[in-house]
């Protein structure tokens, strides 16, 4: 029953990064594949696909490569929860890129669920020059965002969600913000019922309008209504609405503790990757819609 879904982020996606896009996701997902495969639990398999992605120079907005703000520095935020209801949550970090492994680090070391800057940044065991998360293509990137000086935009926030062979739940999410924002801007990945929430019923990670999910309470909303019995279709539809009314749009995975996984996005496109028992994909998905799977 062992399942893994993630995303690669929601919106414009320039079909000139589909291609490292799809290798991202597919390496992201037989990373955290192989440790479920191998006895781990849904944290270990999530954490696995995330990292992958955020050491991704190539694709993602996350870790290295996260979207610069209006000064040309990165600022990481990320989250993790699991079905106990166990949390841990980090933002505006400077100096790693491996920031979900980090939010685990608060929920596991310390009594608190969100450190924010010099706070989460002090338990950062290996830290790096600020300067060392830009590469190439996010510095033009930057570059051509302060040419033209445009509002912030974008969206390439990763996530996972996973359910193992024992029943637990998984929730991780990690982002590099949006390009341009200001310096000490969170948005919905490290506020947890926003951007990332789970319970022992449905694990749900966010990706999109940062401040459209966190007005909309998303992943929380969506966790309540399906814990509650509602259709998995239904309830991932209305959060989309929702999302609309609060002025954004995005992309929403889950899983749930009896095998249902499914994706729903209303932005121009979607970056998705799952795995459970024989069955595999990763695409960028370009036709706004819901799916809605169940493992073997």
């Amino acid at each position: 029953m062992a399942i893994l879904l993630l995303h690669g982020g929601a919106g414009a996606i320039a079909a000139d990064v589909e291609n490292d896009t799809v290798t991202g996701l597919s390496s992201a997902c037989d990373a955290g594949h192989a440790r479920l495969g191998g006895g781990g639990s849904a944290l270990d398999a999530a954490l696995d696909a995330v990292s992958s992605m955020e050491a991704n120079e190539y694709a993602f907005n996350a870790g290295i490569g996260g979207a610069p703000t209006r000064e040309g520095t990165v600022e990481l935020d990320a989250a993790v929860m699991l079905s106990d209801g166990s949390t841990g949550a980090v933002a505006v970090v400077r100096n790693t890129p491996f920031v979900a492994r980090l939010a685990d680090r608060v929920r596991t070391e310390t009594p608190h669920v969100l450190l924010a800057a010099h706070g989460a940044e002090a338990l950062v065991r290996d830290p790096v020059a600020n300067e060392r998360l830009l590469t190439p293509r996010s510095r033009a990137r930057w570059e051509a965002w302060r040419a033209r000086y445009a509002p912030p935009s974008g969206s390439g926030t990763v996530g996972a969600v996973a359910l193992d062979d024992d029943g637990r739940l998984a929730a991780v999410t990690s982002t590099g913000g949006m390009l341009g924002q200001w310096s000490g801007r969170i948005g919905d990945t490290p506020l947890i019922g926003a951007g990332t929430y789970a319970n022992k019923t449905v694990a749900v990670s966010c990706t999109g309008t940062g401040e459209a999910f966190i007005r909309g309470v998303t992943a929380k909303s969506l966790a309540d209504r399906i814990t509650a019995g509602d259709d998995v279709e239904r309830a991932l539809r209305q959060e989309l609405d929702a999302l609309v009314r609060f002025g954004g749009e995005g992309g929403i995975i889950l899983v749930t503790s009896d095998g249902r996984h499914a994706f729903g996005f209303n932005s121009a496109s979607m970056a998705l990757g799952w795995r459970h028992a024989d069955d595999g994909e990763q695409l960028v998905a370009r036709a706004p819609g819901i799916r809605v799977m169940r493992g073997r």
